[in-house]
């Protein structure tokens, strides 16, 4: 009980310690490996806590004593001969102290400069991780048909942890949803040649244990992200590609393990890694590449019609869409990429989805409206332009479609003596406002694929054209009794968000000059030039200043348009001059 107390309290006070002693004085502690023995004779007789503090105690002492004494770099080989022990409880102690010292190695301690915690852990990298991942790997095929599935995330922990490891320095944030390549070592190619290492990982997902298929999807989600020169020759890339793909089909196909929503979130990050280490032409050199990217689009699809359950999940399968649309006009060979027939569809889901949303919204108050949040718009706008402008004519087509009944009951009830029905009213200015955020979100991405920007710019100004109908109707009529409304004030910082767009890509004397969406918006609205574009604007902030008192929000996003447009237009006229 003794090692007990000192193992729980000195494994805190250890580090503040080592401000006033060296190292060396905690050699006794360890002389004999005693706490190694310790775990080694009593270890399975302990409670869980008090093995997990001796394994810390023994993994920090490891860590600061690194480069004072050879004895400190035994830790590997005493926890893999735990795994030789007769005792499964042995073995996994043996798993959990190589899992406790690749984090303690991992991790910067506050005691510790950070260019020695580097030093260390690049030392420990170059000797240890590779066998240590090694190690995981052997277990996990082991364990596979022997251990029971409470055990199975000891080893694919282990392995998570190896695969998360700071390669170059630069540690990735495990806040972030997302994360750049893993710099794996060229050591490692053969293991990630050896298709059994992919393998394990699917055959461990399959394992009806929440737990244990989470983190089998974030090993795959690391592995997808290995750098591409990983494999120097084309082939053994084309192969690692290739079992990623058939591994995820299979799952798209089953839908095994998908109902959950951890599971559901980490396949989707899977699925977005596949164009960022890998070409489009990689893509389609995979057999049954038709199969795969129509199982993908039908997936999307369902999980835009999801919103409400995969709304974080999607960005990821939006993110895949996008890299690879803007692939296409750099294609070679006739090989049919599939994304004519796919890419539409999914366009169409999203807006959908979005427009459905608004009633849905409004009859669960439990539900968070992600026209209130800047952020969520963005996230979920982000990669919209590029799948709208893929298929501009058809997208442009299908907005419109929408967005002109919607105009039409928004201005026959601003004729009206009130407003009327109150809740169908909201609905209607929440779809409004969805269908201003994306012409938004499309204008202000003025990429060209697929089409000439000539072309571009007249389905902008078509779009453009609808939003700014919209400002002469918002003010008029019945619609100045809701100022107070929530709906309302979605919808006219909607329509802010969208003029900073406009903004951005069509106002100035160099904008004008360049482009021809300013004569189709004087043949369908008379806006000739952007000076009496900006009339309206300006009319537009005046009118939010004097109504809008009340809504720190829309005064706010109002306030930062006049902002901008009086800074842009200084700029521009100092330019001129």
């Amino acid at each position: 009980m003794k090692l007990i107390f000192v193992s729980v309290s000195f494994l805190h006070a250890f580090q503040y310690l080592l401000l006033l002693f060296t190292p060396n004085l905690f050699c006794n502690l360890c002389e004999g490996n005693y706490v190694i023995n310790y775990l080694g004779t009593r270890g399975p007789k302990l409670q869980n806590f008090v093995i997990v503090s001796l394994i810390q105690l023994v993994c920090r002492i490891t860590k600061f004593g690194w480069f004072d004494d050879d004895r400190f770099r035994e830790t590997v080989k005493e926890a893999t001969d735990f795994l030789g022990l007769a005792s499964q409880d042995h073995y996994f102690i043996g798993l959990k102290i190589l899992n406790n010292l690749v984090t303690e190695m991992n991790q910067p301690n506050p005691a510790m400069p950070l260019t020695l915690h580097r030093k260390i852990a690049g030392s420990f990298k170059d000797q240890f991780l590779l066998q240590i991942f090694q190690i995981s790997l052997t277990s996990l095929n082991q364990l596979k048909s022997e251990a029971p599935d409470d055990f199975g995330h000891i080893p694919l922990d282990l392995a998570l942890k190896c695969l998360s490891f700071d390669f170059v320095g630069s540690p990735v944030d495990e806040s972030s949803e997302e994360f750049g390549t893993v710099q794996l070592p060229a050591s490692w190619r053969p293991l990630l040649q050896d298709p059994s290492t992919l393998q394990i990982f699917f055959d461990y997902y399959k394992v009806n244990d929440i737990r244990v298929s989470k983190e089998a999807l974030e090993c795959l989600v690391r592995l997808a992200s290995v750098r591409r020169s990983i494999f120097v020759e084309d082939p053994a890339r084309s192969q690692f590609l290739s079992h990623l793909m058939l591994g995820t089909k299979e799952i798209l196909l089953t839908g095994q393990g998908l109902a959950d929503h951890d599971n559901y979130h980490e396949f989707c990050r899977l699925l977005g890694r596949f164009k960022v280490n890998y070409q489009l032409a990689e893509l389609l050199n995979v057999e049954f590449y038709g199969e795969w990217i129509g199982l993908v689009a039908e997936f999307t699809t369902r999980s835009l019609l999801s919103w409400q359950w995969a709304s974080n999940s999607v960005y990821y399968l939006l993110s895949l869409w996008s890299r690879l649309v803007t692939s296409v006009p750099y294609l070679k060979g006739e090989t049919p990429s599939l994304l004519d027939e796919t890419v539409p569809k999914i366009t169409e889901g999203f807006i959908t989805s979005r427009i459905n949303s608004v009633q849905a919204i409004l009859a669960d108050n439990s539900l968070e409206n992600p026209l209130d949040s800047v952020e969520v718009l963005q996230d979920q706008l982000e990669f919209l332009p590029f799948l709208c402008r893929f298929q501009y004519q058809s997208s442009s087509l299908y907005i419109i479609n929408i967005m002109e009944p919607l105009l039409q009951a928004y201005t026959e009830r601003s004729r009206l003596p009130a407003p009327g029905d109150a809740d169908e009213l909201s609905v209607i200015e929440g779809q409004i406002a969805w269908m201003v955020h994306i012409i938004a979100a499309i204008v202000k991405v003025r990429q060209v694929t697929g089409v000439s920007q000539e072309t571009q710019e007249l389905i902008d100004a078509e779009l453009s054209a609808r939003v700014l109908q919209l400002i002469s109707v918002t003010d008029t009529g019945a619609h100045t009794q809701r100022y107070q409304e929530l709906s309302k004030q979605r919808l006219d910082r909607a329509i802010l968000i969208f003029v900073q767009s406009f903004r951005r890509s069509y106002v100035g004397d160099q904008a004008m000059h360049s482009s021809k969406l300013y004569g189709r918006l004087s043949e369908l609205l008379g806006l000739n030039d952007h000076l009496i574009l900006l009339n309206v604007i300006v009319g537009k902030i005046a009118t939010n200043m004097k109504c809008y008192a009340e809504s720190e929000d829309v005064i706010d996003h109002t306030l930062s348009l006049f902002l901008d447009l009086a800074t842009g237009q200084l700029y521009d006229w100092k330019a001129a001059a």
